[in-house]
């Protein structure tokens, strides 16, 4: 019971990674994450936009192995945030749709990273 105590207070105390991410605690610290990049789709769309200047809707179905419909929703809501920025065109007769990481995106997916090292780090020095 002595060891459950310590760790408890060990996830109480402020690692200064933490701090770093702008939180107290490594409890709170796993209640400030960005919600939206948080959900596993999202980070991976904007995570395959990090690493490519502009990617078609095709293309990010095909890689996420993801549905119409769901990328679709997925990325409006990241539409929405100002995350990514979303641009139709044809090509021929064919619709295409292509989607790029914004700058606010790539910011906070760059917060997003910190933050998940951090709490990582908050969790090996328990």
């Amino acid at each position: 019971m002595v060891a459950k105590s310590q760790a408890v207070e060990a996830v109480e105390e402020t690692p200064p990674a933490v701090q770093a991410a702008g939180t107290h605690s490594a409890k709170e610290a796993g209640s400030n994450l960005d919600r939206l990049i948080h959900e596993r789709t999202r980070l991976a769309l904007v995570s395959a936009l990090a690493a490519n200047p502009m990617l078609s809707f095709n293309d990010l179905k095909s890689l996420l192995q993801v549905s119409d419909g769901n990328l679709s929703a997925h990325a409006r809501k990241l539409e929405d945030a100002g995350y990514i920025a979303c641009s139709k065109s044809f090509d021929g007769r064919v619709p295409r749709t292509e989607y790029r990481l914004t700058e606010s995106g790539r910011a906070a997916l760059q917060k997003y990273i910190a933050h998940m090292e951090a709490l990582i780090l908050a969790m090996k020095n328990i």
